[in-house]
């Protein structure tokens, strides 16, 4: 439930931003006579994620054995994929996102007989990004965990972002989001590595990875997966208490570099950091 409550505060807050920085930039601009028009564009994309999921989500259940196990390993990489992209790539427009809103707007309103149409078209493909990664992950969460709790914490992380993006557009409160995606940043790329690990592990029950399946360690008479922690961080990381050497290898050979690279300045802070000569 944990995982799918953050990860889906943190997309819906990087939507709730978009939306709040979109219509306030309209506001202050004296167009604010275009914010419902941004309201379709919004409303479009949520259905087409919806749809998208719901979709998937329905089909997929009708797979034989080998084919289901083999679409849940799919899932999960495209899912470590659009993850790794995520953070990455809000820690490199974090900085000027709100200017590339604004010239995005501005650019859709420029000239021309179609201004509606170019404003939804411009928030729809600004909130569907964040919604269809979210889809993804969400559908290799579910597969992983089972049951009501999971779609109940991805419904309260959404509906706690839009609150938060109501508050933040009308000046109730104000959040430290560097801090703030800094460290789920950090904690999405431990899920990511727990999800990389799982589809290995997809891969193997698929028939289609047979190499290094000894077990690497069993801990389960340490922290077994029966028990309240061991749950608790198969849930959130993909702890498995006996996993195979491939499925070790796989997460540290994902997450080493994926820590590293983040940790590691950006090259336009090390650039500005260096003295000139």
């Amino acid at each position: 439930m944990f995982v799918p409550f953050l990860i889906m505060l943190r997309e819906g807050l990087e939507a709730a931003l978009i939306v709040s920085l979109i219509a306030s930039y309209l506001k202050r601009t004296q167009r604010g006579r275009w914010i419902g028009v941004m309201w379709v564009g919004v409303v479009l994309a949520a259905a087409l994620c919806l749809g998208l999921g719901i979709f998937i989500n329905e089909t997929t259940g009708e797979f034989p054995q080998k084919e289901q196990e083999l679409f849940e390993g799919l899932v999960a990489v495209v899912a470590v994929i659009i993850l790794t992209w995520m953070v990455f790539w809000m820690r490199k427009v974090s900085r000027n996102v709100k200017q590339q809103l604004e010239q995005a707007v501005d650019k859709a309103l420029h000239n021309g007989n179609h201004h509606g149409w170019a404003l939804i078209l411009m928030v729809f493909f600004a909130v569907a990004r964040e919604g269809l990664e979210s889809v993804f992950f969400l559908l290799a969460a579910f597969q992983q965990d089972l049951g009501i709790w999971p779609p109940l914490g991805a419904v309260l992380g959404l509906t706690t972002a839009v609150v938060l993006g109501f508050l933040l557009y009308w000046g109730g409160i104000r959040l430290n989001l560097g801090a703030f995606f800094k460290w789920t940043s950090v904690f999405i790329l431990l899920v990511a590595a727990g999800l990389a690990a799982g589809a290995i592990r997809a891969f193997h029950e698929a028939g289609l990875w047979n190499q290094f399946q000894d077990v690497a360690f069993d801990l389960s008479n340490v922290l077994s997966t029966h028990s309240l922690f061991g749950t608790l961080l198969e849930g959130v990381f993909g702890y498995q208490e006996a996993p195979s050497v491939s499925e070790v290898a796989v997460y540290f050979i994902y997450l080493i570099p994926a820590l590293a690279l983040f940790i590691w300045p950006p090259r336009a802070a090390v650039a500005s950091s260096t003295p000139a000569p």
